[in-house]
């Protein structure tokens, strides 16, 4: 049985949450660069967020595979985007390190990355990405990049 103090704790839980997810979506928004690429948001949820980079040919290197820059980029903005979600709404998040492992060629109808924060802190926040192609129902491990981001006060 749930008493009116549950009831009280899970609206505003549920209120955090959407005011976190629309903060995200903002700043996303506000990225220019993910417009050029043509970045498109899948899923935000408060420590994971999901973007989707469409495949065509002006994000693709000589070879005709999307260029590590684009597929970098695509995951350093959701891994930001996943820690920014668990901070105050008066902080924001830049990155401050990352490693990328580029494990295939960015192939395919588009790529997806999928980004978990690990740790959580007041000051630095460690986040994993994943980014796969997808192309139908086939999906193929691209990259994985681990991050560090800061918390800055926000803009």
């Amino acid at each position: 049985m749930t008493t009116a103090a549950d009831d009280a704790a899970a609206d505003e839980t549920a209120t955090d949450e959407t005011a976190a997810v629309a903060r995200v979506r903002e700043t996303l928004e506000r990225q220019a660069l993910l417009t050029t690429l043509g970045v498109e948001v899948v899923e935000i949820a408060r420590g994971r967020v999901v973007l989707d980079l469409p495949v065509r040919t002006e994000v693709t290197q000589q070879n005709g595979f999307v260029h590590a820059g684009a597929i970098t980029t695509l995951a350093d903005t959701a891994a930001g985007a996943a820690a920014q979600s668990l901070m105050p709404a008066d902080r924001n998040v830049l990155s401050v390190e990352f490693k990328v492992n580029l494990l295939s060629p960015g192939v395919g109808e588009r790529l997806r990355a999928t980004a978990t924060v690990v740790r959580a802190g007041r000051t630095i926040t460690v986040v994993s990405a994943e980014v796969e192609s997808v192309d139908g129902g086939a999906r193929k491990p691209v990259a994985l990049m681990q991050a560090t981001m800061i918390a800055v006060d926000g803009r």
